[in-house]
């Protein structure tokens, strides 16, 4: 029995010593000391000695467990100082490397454009309102005097949902629904957006709309060209040259289009003006009749003007944008100049 106490000693020694990590000394605890273990057997089995070996033997066993504990709990303390160790060389942070800085959001081209029209206009006491982009036939088109076969429907081609529902093609629906409701003195701004069928370098399926309307007793195209006048020195820069081009608009009349001297050759002709020194930038003129009548206005005590723009136009001009398209792509590398 004491040559096999010795032998299992240095067995359990041996295993100890070589253990590499705390499951594996764990195991061997329970092969030595566990219920069923080596050391636990032996005292089972001391029944079959002679009286007289049994306390010198049981004496044995015990002094064993306690010298094998004790080793465990050294070596258990050095294999998870190890572990520790270990772990901290593989979860360590590099203190040497520069941090990352972190990605601040900006606001798009566009909403800075459009949010620097929206301020030039409120300061001159306009109203912002908005409207439906799902709209009827007869806000997008009849009440603004272009009944079912006008040839200028054409140009404003757009998303039809139903015949009588679609996706509207200007923000001049919003203006009849204002005046719908409000009488006159009638000042407001419609931001938002619309659709027509068209992309290319100079045109997008969806794109953003401002129209303003101006109603009231005395309202004249002298206003008109003093209001437009003032918002295209508050966007482009005072001393820029401006000039009115008669046109035609179905719910204007007189109409106007407005060229601005040209951003990026100031007037003196490139490729981007066609060599004219000029850039249209918005259609305006005074409120047809017929539009006034059509919301309940009496046409003898009052008029007004409206006037339209692109917010895409704007920004392609103030920031020299020569592909709408880059608007909409996403592209960070883009979008981080603004």
């Amino acid at each position: 029995m004491r040559e096999k106490l010795r032998h299992l000693k240095d067995e359990a020694w041996r295993r100890i010593t070589e253990a590499d990590d705390t499951g594996e000394l764990d195991k061997i605890r329970v092969c030595y000391l566990g219920k069923k273990g080596e050391l636990t057997g032996l005292l089972r089995s001391m029944g079959s000695l002679p009286p007289d070996e049994r306390p010198e033997v049981g004496k044995m066993v015990n002094e064993l467990r306690g010298q094998l504990e004790g080793f465990l709990k050294e070596r258990i303390v050095d294999l998870e100082a190890r572990e520790l160790q270990r772990r901290l060389e593989l979860e360590a942070i590099d203190i040497t490397l520069p941090g990352r800085q972190p990605a601040f959001g900006r606001k798009h081209p566009l909403n800075q454009v459009l949010d620097e029209i929206k301020a030039i206009f409120i300061g001159m006491g306009f109203e912002v309102v908005e409207g439906p982009e799902v709209e009827l036939d007869y806000y997008n088109f009849e009440a603004l005097n272009l009944p079912p076969d006008h040839p200028t429907r054409d140009m404003q081609d757009t998303f039809f949902i139903t015949d009588d529902i679609l996706l509207r093609s200007q923000t001049s629906p919003v203006q009849i629904r204002v005046m719908e409701k409000q009488r006159p003195p009638v000042r407001i701004i419609a931001p938002g957006k619309v659709y027509r069928v068209d992309f290319d370098a100079t045109h997008s399926p969806m794109f953003h709309q401002v129209e303003g309307l101006l109603v009231d007793e005395r309202t004249t195209f002298g206003d008109l060209k003093g209001i437009l006048r003032a918002f295209i020195e508050a966007i482009f820069g005072e001393g820029r040259g401006i000039r009115f081009r008669p046109s035609f608009f179905p719910f204007t009349e007189p109409s106007a289009e407005i060229d601005v001297e040209c951003i990026m050759c100031n007037g003196r002709g490139c490729r981007v003006c066609s060599h004219t020194g000029w850039l249209e930038i918005l259609g305006a003129g005074m409120v047809d009749p017929r539009v006034l009548q059509m919301v309940g206005y009496d046409v003898d005590q009052c008029q007004g003007f409206a006037f339209g723009m692109g917010v895409e136009r704007i920004a392609m001009l103030k920031y020299g944008i020569d592909d709408i398209r880059l608007l909409f792509e996403n592209d960070m590398r883009f979008l981080n100049q603004f």
